[in-house]
């Protein structure tokens, strides 16, 4: 476990805990560690998720397959993330989307039993989980209000507001590639490079690969009640 430490310590649950806490609190409670490799699907949308689960190595896709074949990007996730935190205590505790490897990834599972263990070994893990779940609530918020706008302009400056209040910049670092942009929005990529050229050429934005500069924040945030 002491080669994991590196990981955990960046994983929400175990923030404010030094390496000592964390390999004698793991210690108290079971767990296990599967791997799989990139491509690998490590759940499926309706599978019952019993879990929670902190990636130990590489990272995971979250993507809602429909029935058309048409598939949409919903998360990405790498070490030091969580998944499954807001599943495993519900009573229909199944994945509403599917899970993938992107790449070689080692993942800690842990129970629900074995979380409640662990909040009563230590009250920051208590602390950390319910802050993970006020986290998640607040991603979903976002992701709603950037599917409820009527137009891609829209989408994408409510995306680029979101962003811009995150990294405290007006030149905002995308941590993802257009498709994976495009997915998340959920509108089609060349409607959205597009866009993107449209709003350059209005000048709201400027850009330059994953790097878009918020040029004119007032008409940018004007954009949103047009």
């Amino acid at each position: 476990m002491k080669k994991y430490l590196n990981q955990l310590s960046k994983c929400i649950l175990f923030t404010g805990l030094s390496e000592e806490e964390i390999l004698y609190i793991l210690k108290e409670i079971n767990y296990k560690i599967l791997s799989y490799s990139k491509g690998n699907v490590i759940a499926i949308e309706g599978s019952k998720c019993n879990s929670l689960g902190i990636i130990l190595k590489g990272s995971v896709e979250v993507q809602k397959i429909f029935p058309s074949g048409q598939v949409t990007t919903i998360n990405n996730f790498k070490e030091g993330n969580v998944f499954g935190e807001s599943l495993v205590f519900t009573e229909k505790h199944t994945y509403p989307a599917t899970i993938s490897a992107i790449e070689d990834t080692e993942i800690m599972f842990i129970e629900r039993e074995n979380i409640i263990k662990l909040a009563m070994l230590n009250k920051t893990v208590l602390t950390n989980f319910v802050r993970l779940l006020s986290h998640r609530i607040l991603m979903l918020n976002e992701r709603i209000s950037n599917l409820s706008q009527d137009s891609i302009r829209k989408k994408i400056a409510n995306f680029l507001l979101s962003e811009y209040r995150k990294q405290q910049n007006p030149i905002i670092s995308v941590p993802y590639s257009r498709k994976k942009m495009a997915e998340l929005l959920n509108v089609p990529r060349p409607s959205l490079s597009r866009e993107l050229v449209n709003m350059k050429e209005d000048n709201l934005i400027d850009f330059d690969k994953n790097t878009i500069k918020i040029v004119n924040l007032d008409e940018l945030e004007n954009t949103l009640f047009e």
